[in-house]
């Protein structure tokens, strides 16, 4: 399968504490991923086969709950091009002199 695009935000909700700190615990596990992936100031960007992507959010989710959040909303945006693929370079490279 070719490479895709999966952008994802993570909304956890909690009983208190810092929104940013649980959130820093999705970010975590997509950083020990291994996979290509920037993180924005809204979203985080992972390049990579859909299957493998798709976990890392659920293992975000898990993660947000395991820091304190009791509840996670998460939205996700998807580029898929079956025959050569999506990389995040080819999108900001215009952008990066």
């Amino acid at each position: 399968m070719a490479s895709v695009n999966l952008a994802f935000q993570v909304l956890p909700k909690s009983d208190g504490g810092n929104t940013y700190e649980i959130v820093d615990k999705a970010i975590e596990i997509v950083q020990q991923s291994g996979v290509k992936y920037e993180v924005g100031a809204m979203e985080t960007v992972m390049e990579g086969e859909l299957d493998e992507l798709l976990d890392i959010v659920k293992r975000a989710q898990d993660a947000c709950i395991k820091a304190g959040a009791f509840e996670v909303m998460t939205h996700m945006k998807i580029h898929y091009r079956p025959v050569e693929g999506v990389t995040i370079d080819e999108k900001l490279k215009k952008y990066r002199a």
